[in-house]
């Protein structure tokens, strides 16, 4: 009898689900056994419950064995906010040496393949694709099901396979295939999959319903995103071009809404608005579901809080001096496109919270307060930040915090979760919003020669950033913080559009340096630098200066440089070229 590759015993819906399973290291040698057969399995009931689980692997915990207890739980997060963000310069490690110190090599690109942090991620993701692999498998042979309806079924199961592999190839390159068709599981990753990728986000944009019945499922237009940004990833700017005019112009979220900007920037991090019309594609988070874990509630993120407070963990994910400066803008409201570092926010390193701080009185955009935490200024409705009462080791990770992550005081019994040694929340992961998407689009519109198209849709993103009511201001009282806010902008807030025909006027190469810092301004902290930088060709240029640069403030990234050709991709896994048998992985270049 043939065996599903899990079992699962208890499910809710695909906002909040709970099941258990098996798992075993390697996912190329055979699927995991369960104890469900595929007759079982094989009708309408059976095949949407493959699906629901093949969703709930999005969390990245599928294969993490103590996923219910939160242990690891961080290192296959689904933001990448280790691969992405903190090896992109966007962050330190924070926390202190010793404190998961698997990071460190990671940052700064020491690592080896036998760094197990890869290994998790490699787990987890395949065994989404393993469950979105089950889904295909056993809808070949459902009965009771419309072709209509199946073709819906494989449309959703395709989507997420390519959501899947593109997580893997974005970061390892080096990825075997592996679908509902394989027997040998020992697949060489010597061939390139992106064209595979590609047939499966395009079945999905082709045969995906613009709406769903639950909000969390993928529609025809986040899969038609998503196309386009793998068009992107491979170049293909006329390609992702055309695609992302019709995703701008005709697109809508799964419930139904025209795509369009939320009108305040953080309203994107506020579970009260969660899956309106800047929503593409994000993992559906739910805090406090019944189970008594945080296995829901944005788990990736557990360690992600200021250190003491009122929080219960952990001081890692400081954003870096670097990001913060990124963020200074010139008497026009613009950003410094290339001497930011020479226009340094000021900061408190050093200097104890019971010593005086004045903020920095500079211009900043106002992005800037809302995606970190800085000393003097109000941390949502918690207070001032105060500075190194807050932060685990300052000169170890720097001052700042993390903000995009934090649950609010006045609605923490409702969006946050208690039910581990440290905090969950109900924050929506999010995959894909469209500020995202229209600033993907301005980068394939400068590529193909449409500067001033380009420049349209950066000073979309920049006019959502200078609306007044969605900055941060002060306290009325800053002795009651849950008093409510005043009218006075919490710091010196300076955001313009850049000009009529600036694009133009300078060139291609001005143009797509605006559009790379304006994608680091909006998108800071979601897990996107270091993939962005590498497949835009400057890595080496970018992270090594922040190496000479942020190694003067804190210590901890001391030693890291990064190597153009053999530090783009992270290793393949020991572990899985061991359990894969001698000559079936290759590994990447460099390690």
């Amino acid at each position: 009898m043939k065996r599903f590759s899990y079992t699962i015993l208890v499910l809710t819906s695909l906002t909040g689900g709970t099941f258990l399973y098996s798992c075993k290291d390697d996912f190329l040698k055979q699927p995991a056994l369960g104890a469900l057969s595929d007759q079982v399995l094989t009708d309408a009931k059976g095949v949407e419950t493959l699906l629901v689980a093949a969703y709930a692997a999005l969390d990245g915990q599928a294969s993490d064995a103590t996923a219910f207890g939160g242990g690891g739980a961080w290192e296959a997060s689904p933001d990448n906010w280790i691969y992405g963000s903190l090896a992109g310069g966007e962050a330190h490690k924070g926390s202190d040496g010793s404190d998961q110190a698997s990071i460190d090599p990671i940052v700064k690109f020491t690592a080896d393949p036998s760094n197990g942090f890869f290994n998790s991620k490699w787990k987890a993701v395949f065994e989404g694709i393993t469950r979105t692999n089950s889904v295909l498998r056993i809808l070949k042979g459902v009965t009771d099901l419309s072709d209509a309806e199946k073709a819906n079924i494989e449309a959703q199961a395709r989507f997420l396979r390519a959501h899947y592999y593109f997580d893997l190839k974005k970061m390892f390159n080096k990825v075997p295939w592996i679908d509902e068709t394989t027997t040998n599981f020992n697949q060489p990753n010597t061939d390139d999959i992106w064209p595979k990728i590609e047939a499966d986000f395009n079945y999905a944009f082709k045969n995906l319903s613009e709406t769903q019945a639950d909000i969390a499922r993928a529609n025809k237009w986040a899969a038609g995103a998503y196309l386009a940004k793998t068009y992107l990833y491979e170049h293909k700017y006329a390609d992702a071009q055309a695609l992302f005019t019709q995703v701008i112009s005709q697109g809508k979220t799964t419930n139904g809404l025209a795509y369009g900007l939320l009108p305040k920037f953080f309203d994107n991090f506020n579970p009260a608005m969660e899956n309106g019309p800047e929503s593409v594609f994000a993992i559906q988070n739910v805090a406090n579901d019944g189970t008594n874990t945080i296995a829901n509630a944005n788990q990736g993120d557990m360690l992600n809080y200021p250190y003491n407070g009122p929080f219960s963990c952990c001081g890692f994910y400081q954003p870096t001096q670097d990001l913060v400066n990124s963020f200074r803008t010139d008497a026009t409201g613009l950003p410094y496109l290339d001497t930011y570092n020479q226009h340094a926010v000021k900061n408190d390193m050093g200097i104890t919270s019971i010593q005086p701080f004045t903020p920095d009185a500079g211009p900043v955009d106002p992005r800037l307060d809302w995606t970190v935490g800085r000393r003097g200024l109000p941390y949502l409705d918690w207070g001032n930040h105060p500075g190194q009462d807050w932060v685990r080791a300052q000169s170890y990770g720097g001052p700042y915090a993390p903000k995009k992550n934090i649950y609010w005081r006045a609605t923490q019994d409702q969006y946050s979760d208690q039910n581990s040694w440290a905090p969950g929340s109900a924050i929506n992961t999010m995959l894909i919003r469209f500020s995202d998407v229209l600033l993907m689009a301005a980068e394939a519109e400068a590529q193909v020669g449409n500067l001033s198209k380009a420049q349209d849709y950066v000073n979309q993103v920049r006019k959502r950033a200078a609306n007044k009511e969605g900055w941060v201001y002060k306290y009325a009282n800053e002795a009651d913080p849950s008093a409510g806010f005043s009218t006075t902008p919490a710091a010196n807030y300076s955001v313009g559009l850049y000009p009529a025909s600036t694009f133009a006027s300078q060139g291609k190469d001005y143009a797509l340096k605006a559009i790379y810092l304006e994608r680091k301004l909006e998108l800071g902290m979601e897990g996107h630098r270091f993939f962005d930088l590498v497949r835009w060709g400057i890595a080496e240029q970018t992270l090594n200066a922040y190496f000479v640069y942020e190694s003067t403030i804190s210590t901890d990234i001391r030693g890291g440089k990064f190597v153009a050709g053999t530090k783009d991709y992270y290793p393949i896994p020991q572990r899985q070229i061991d359990l894969s048998g001698q000559g079936v992985l290759t590994q990447n270049p460099g390690y």
